[in-house]
């Protein structure tokens, strides 16, 4: 009677089973992950508007209006430092108001909008 060798590897049975828990875990993660992406993208805008909002009170300080021409006096962040947003800034009543806007541009924040004012 032949020896018979031993079988080294895995079963197609014991290989789909991990499968599927790989794929488990997956679905369980994914979501998790890009929210976690996404709240790191959104502190772009925030940190970036109260910056402008802070060098737009400069400006006020020393020419008594935001700029009177419509759009805002202090340049707007852009990129390399802009990454995810695109910034506008429009100015009303005289240049005694101002509006900035973040709008989502790129990553995960596309559709996303954050505002600030005179007024905050």
């Amino acid at each position: 009677m032949p020896l018979l060798k031993p079988q080294f590897g895995f079963t197609l049975i014991e290989l789909m089973i991990t499968v599927a828990i790989v794929a488990i875990l997956t679905t369980i993660a994914y979501p998790s992950y890009t929210d976690y992406l996404r709240r790191g993208q959104v502190q772009e805008a925030p940190g970036d508007l109260s910056d402008y909002r802070t060098r737009m009170e400069q400006y006020y300080q020393d020419n008594r209006s935001y700029d009177s021409s419509g759009s805002c006096g202090v340049a707007l962040p852009a990129a390399p430092g802009a990454k995810y947003f695109t910034y506008a800034c429009a100015t009303a009543n005289s240049g005694q108001s101002y509006t900035a806007t973040a709008t989502g541009a790129g990553g995960l924040v596309v559709g996303l909008a954050y505002t600030i004012g005179q007024l905050n």
